[in-house]
């Protein structure tokens, strides 16, 4: 039995045969490094995922790079969706 969690991130590189995933309740920050090892890397760049449930009852999932927001969904009670590009967001 698999746990529900409203965020789920699915990892496809090169190193694993198949796709990973994980589920996240709230917040999903993931911190990319560059470079040629890691003890050799640079900080790239942050994304994060979050995930809110409105008064309403909605719920709302945002994604961030870098502290920016880039894209915000709204997933309503009865299952419809709506994404709104970031001048939406209130």
């Amino acid at each position: 039995m698999s746990a529900q969690y409203p965020i789920w991130n699915k990892v496809t590189a090169c190193i694993y045969k198949s796709s990973k995933n994980y589920g996240v309740r709230k917040d999903g920050i993931v911190d990319v490094y560059v470079g040629t090892s890691v003890d050799n890397s640079h900080h790239f760049c942050e994304h994060k995922t979050t995930h809110r449930v409105l008064e309403n009852g909605d719920r709302e999932y945002r994604f961030y790079l870098d502290k920016m927001l880039l894209k915000r969904a709204v997933v309503t009670k009865d299952g419809e969706r709506e994404f709104l590009s970031t001048e939406d967001v209130k």
